[in-house]
């Protein structure tokens, strides 16, 4: 056990399949090949030059060394010319919320504050749609949330009206909008009483834990995957208060801890995925490492060929993340993500990872792999029987992740009337009630919010449905994304019927937040022209998307299809790929 090490209680290790109790998609679940290495180029030995960390420590923070300085990115230079992290850690931030928007504006020092660096608070200036007004990212260890945690954060947008709404994120999170300067400190503080924070959400650092949102209630389980993202979350911003080591990253950083057979937490898109194995009696985790989006490059997670125990999970993520800090490439962004450095380095990265172990040592992977190959991932929607005898958890459809503040409100009176003053996030964007005594079921599925807004049985093409902000909120998004999905969608229902969910997945520009690599069919948005020349707003789409064991990256099916054609499109592969009927046909069967 190294100084790092949290003991946890032994995990059940619930493996068996056969009395599968939710309703099921089929999805292959071949495991990934746990044993292999990262695959090798067959490259020259990688310069000791080349080795030399890139940062140094200086006054408590990380710093780009000067003699690594010559072609970095606009960003990098942001984060040397002032420390992001001393807004929050030395009460910048309290100076810079009284300062008016009319002075930040005449100084690139502080107009860099608030569009760069408070993303290290997780602040988001909206300069180009809500010129004034912030997205604020929070962190929330395997999307478990508290309706104390959620009044405040409803309390928050409320004040904002039309511009104060919150969104589910596509990694188990809550962002609220409409946030204005001023008011930072004191939601800041707010946040801290209600055990939540925003703290390096953003940018260069690490981004919220995922787990299985399932966690410690299914009765198929493999181990409870809450306590390590917790652990994961506290370590890595030193329990909310700052943790400099890992927030000079060449760019972000994703993690999730694998709890379940259905893989909910999608880890082949993750930087760092824990998958649970075994190995000589003992339980742990196989690593995979790699899995990013960006605009020019995708690729899934790879096997790291390395083990630790499941008590011992914290220092190979200090090895991970502080080789990537040390050796990161800083230049262009968009080959700044971890996947790069590995391709980079090839066998040299699990070296480089090994040479800061605490014990100069990291065990080869198992080949116990605990994941299921042959599990049919399950659908969480409506009311299922928890592991603990007489409870239930019931999974709503939230549309598109978007929440107002009365509803938020409602269901925190739902998750106490009812259960356990919980709530559960998901990557698709829903919610889950758990710790319902079955006696009061009836009741919640009847109560007036779930029966006209958050439906536990949704129309079965809105399921997976996914979207990302837009450019309703984001600067970035080219088109808007929920409305039109929500529109699209219940247009495609109308004209067609299938048996199965099919995901689709929305992303307003390339940088792909709506994960559409991973859906069915994935719409990424464009400018294009239709019919008549006119430009107009459009979508590359994307098809074969697997989430899984048997992950697989979807690929381009037809660039630059204008919005208003996106019905028929869809329509036609439903039928041809999924095996959907139309509608008119079904019923002239019938």
């Amino acid at each position: 056990m190294s100084s790092l090490s949290v003991r946890f209680l032994a995990p059940s290790l619930l493996t068996n399949s056969s009395n599968n109790r939710f309703k099921s998609t089929r999805l292959q679940a071949t495991p990934p090949p746990q044993t292999a290495a990262p695959p090798s180029s067959g490259a020259a030995e990688v310069d000791a030059l080349r080795l030399e960390p890139r940062v140094e420590e200086k006054d408590g923070y990380f710093i780009l060394k000067e003699k690594f300085r010559q072609g970095i990115n606009p960003q990098e230079k942001v984060k040397i010319e002032k420390e992001p992290m001393k807004l929050f850690m030395e009460n910048g931030i309290e100076d810079l919320a009284k300062i008016s928007l009319e002075e930040i504006e005449k100084s690139k020092l502080t107009k860099e504050d608030i569009d760069v660096r408070l993303k290290w608070l997780g602040l988001f200036h909206r300069r180009k749609h809500h010129y004034g007004r912030f997205m604020m990212r929070l962190k929330l260890p395997n999307g478990v949330t508290t309706s104390a945690q959620t009044r405040y954060l409803a309390s928050v947008i409320r004040k904002y009206g039309e511009d104060g709404c919150a969104d589910v994120t596509t990694r188990q999170n809550w962002q609220i909008r409409g946030v204005v300067l001023p008011d930072v400190p004191e939601i800041l503080k707010g946040l801290d009483d209600v055990g939540l924070t925003s703290l390096q959400s953003g940018m260069d650092n690490v981004r919220n834990p995922v787990g299985n949102p399932l966690a410690g209630i299914d009765p198929h389980e493999i181990v409870d995957t809450r306590s390590y993202c917790n652990l994961l979350s506290q370590y890595i911003t030193a329990n909310s208060r700052g943790n400099p080591a890992f927030t000079n990253l060449p760019r972000k950083w994703n993690v999730c801890v694998i709890g379940s057979h259905d893989l909910y937490e999608h880890p082949h898109i993750n930087d760092l995925a824990y998958m649970p194995a075994t190995k000589n009696g003992r339980f742990g985790f196989n690593l995979l490492v790699g899995g990013f989006f960006s605009p020019k490059r995708c690729a899934e997670a790879i096997p790291l060929d390395a083990w630790v125990p499941g008590d011992d999970i914290l220092p190979v993520c200090k090895a991970v993340l502080e080789t990537f800090r040390d050796l990161g490439f800083r230049g262009n962004r968009q080959k700044t993500r971890m996947m790069w450095l590995i391709d980079e380095l090839v066998k040299g990265f699990r070296e480089e990872i090994v040479k800061r172990m605490p014990q100069l040592s990291l065990e080869r992977a198992s080949s116990e792999d605990l994941v299921d190959a042959q599990w049919e991932r399950r659908d969480y929607f409506g009311a299922h029987p928890q592991k603990q005898e007489g409870l239930s958890f019931v999974g709503i459809h939230i549309p598109v992740g978007r929440i107002q503040a009365d509803d938020m409100e409602e269901l925190a009176r739902l998750a106490d009337e009812y259960g356990s003053g919980e709530l559960r996030l998901t990557v698709e964007q829903n919610i889950i009630i758990p710790n319902i005594a079955n006696s009061k079921l009836e009741a919640l599925l009847n109560e007036p919010l779930l029966k006209n807004r958050f439906s536990p049985e949704p129309p079965i093409l809105m399921k997976g449905l996914v979207a990302c902000t837009g450019n309703q909120f984001c600067g970035q998004a080219i088109i808007e994304t929920k409305a039109r999905a929500l529109k699209v969608t219940e247009e495609v229902g109308r004209l067609v019927s299938v048996v199965k969910p099919v995901r689709m997945h929305w992303t307003g520009c390339p940088n792909t937040c709506g994960q559409v690599q991973v859906a069915d069919i994935g719409f990424m948005g464009c400018m294009t022209r239709n019919k008549d020349g006119k430009v107009v707003e459009g979508a590359d789409v994307f098809l074969g998307g697997r989430i899984g064991s048997d992950s697989h990256l979807g690929e381009i099916y037809k660039k630059s299809v204008p919005c208003e054609d996106l019905v028929p499109l869809v329509v036609d592969l439903l039928v041809e790929k999924f095996g959907g009927v139309l509608r008119e046909r079904e019923e002239s069967e019938d």
